[in-house]
């Protein structure tokens, strides 16, 4: 996901020999081959159902009534359009009081065809061990860690959240834009601290900026990296951190580093107040993946639900549907082996490995012009061309490890009162390098 909510989840003990006994799948020992790519016979029943993990609890379940929102108007539009095959898609019941596990679980034996969740990244490996055993293809509308691009998965995962490390070049431009000929970088300790500070330096490195200090801190003990940067002397400082960041950018401001000098990763994000100095973070900027829904995709979220208050992952959950019910009905077939066989292809994708990027796939035919909803898609596939689908979220072009490869930032300014304010848009040319 890419803001500050991230739980621990797991599998329950007592649980996993029941999953295991329940699917009989490859003797629990994961799935084989690649589904992305695999040809495939149609096995469907002819319904498609779409099953939805919503793993956001506590002070983070204001993120589930977004989500589900947005499956709910992206079902009833496929619905409207005459379904697939001309029977309705379903919308199975969710349960969002379980952990992912029995989520994952419970649509398993409700036959979903394709689940869309869950936000949490931590939550994603247990979903896909039992979802990719079922055969069932995972599309998650929040995950972010760069580990989950080559999580083995047998073919059957998706996301279509950037991976943490786009945002590396997207800081890197607001830091050269700026004028900015030298940068440090600190980030927290940690998996999402290394992935993109090294992302960052990468991208730098591209951009012909300097990276003069590249520093380190544990949570809560920022002192010694900040005072590195401050006698290295650089232009700009990018922050990567989560829960560490408020005190470094504390300390930041005591070493008369901050204001403009500073960007903010994702997971820095906040609205910080009076929570730090006055005048701490005015002009400081944030890239934060994604955008606002379209007015009209906002207008149509309210009728689903009149009480909807945010709006966080709806566009990418959105589209994950039908980008789903796109990939049956090039398939003609709702078979959860379909559905992962053809979503690159309607995404405008291709599975081929970067360095072969050039290779047509084998039966496979060039992207045609973006088509920008369920119907019109559909359209171009009556025309005998391939199917394209730009979305809500923006491009999707699923690589061939399920990952996007254009992802739109929203760019934040932070004011005097250390609030940010929405100031512009960036776009990354992919999204997990």
């Amino acid at each position: 996901m890419t803001r500050l909510f991230f739980g621990a989840g797991h599998i329950r003990p007592a649980l996993a020999p029941v999953l295991c006994a329940t699917l009989a799948l490859t003797a629990c020992s994961g799935v084989t081959g690649n589904a992305r790519v695999e040809a495939v016979e149609a096995s469907g029943d002819g319904t498609l159902r779409v099953g939805m993990i919503l793993d956001n609890s506590g002070a983070n379940s204001f993120l589930n009534a977004p989500q589900l929102a947005a499956a709910k108007l992206a079902v009833k539009e496929i619905n409207v359009t005459g379904g697939h095959k001309g029977r309705p898609v379903e919308l199975l019941p969710v349960e969002s009081g379980e952990d992912p596990a029995a989520q994952a679980q419970a649509l398993v034996q409700a036959k979903a065809d394709v689940v869309v969740g869950p936000t949490d990244s931590s939550h994603a490996a247990a979903a896909i061990d039992i979802l990719s055993r079922a055969r069932t293809p995972l599309i998650s509308p929040a995950n972010t860690a760069a580990s989950l691009s080559t999580i083995p998965s047998g073919g059957y995962y998706f996301r279509t959240a950037a991976a943490d490390i786009a945002q590396a070049p997207v800081l890197v431009k607001l830091a050269k834009d700026a004028g900015a000929a030298t940068i440090a970088v600190m980030y927290q300790d940690g998996s999402y601290g290394s992935d993109v500070s090294a992302a960052v330096s990468d991208a730098a490195e591209q951009a012909g900026v300097d990276v003069a200090a590249l520093e380190g801190f544990a949570s809560g003990d920022a002192g010694s990296a900040v005072s590195a940067i401050r006698d290295a002397g650089p232009d700009a400082v990018i922050l990567i951190a989560r829960d560490g960041a408020q005190g470094a950018l504390a300390e930041l401001h005591n070493a008369d580093l901050a204001g403009s000098r500073i960007l903010l990763s994702d997971g820095a994000f906040a609205r910080y107040g009076s929570k730090l100095g006055t005048k701490a973070l005015e002009g400081a900027r944030a890239a934060v993946p994604g955008g606002l829904p379209s007015a009209g995709l906002q207008e149509r979220l309210l009728g689903m639900d009149p009480g909807l208050k945010d709006v966080s992952f709806a566009a990418e959950t959105y589209d994950a549907v039908i980008l789903a019910a796109l990939a049956a009905a090039r398939a003609e077939d709702d078979a959860g082996r379909s559905i992962a066989a053809n979503l690159i292809a309607v995404s405008g994708g291709t599975s081929a490995q970067p360095a072969k990027a050039d290779a047509k796939e084998a039966g496979a035919k060039e992207p045609g012009a973006p088509c920008a909803s369920y119907k019109e898609c559909l359209a171009v596939k009556a025309s005998g061309a391939e199917m394209n689908y730009d979305g809500e979220s923006g491009p999707v072009a699923f690589d061939a490890n399920g990952d996007i490869t254009s992802a739109a930032f929203t760019i934040f300014t932070f004011g005097a009162d250390n609030i940010p304010a929405v100031s512009g848009r960036e776009t990354a040319g992919r999204a997990a390098g």
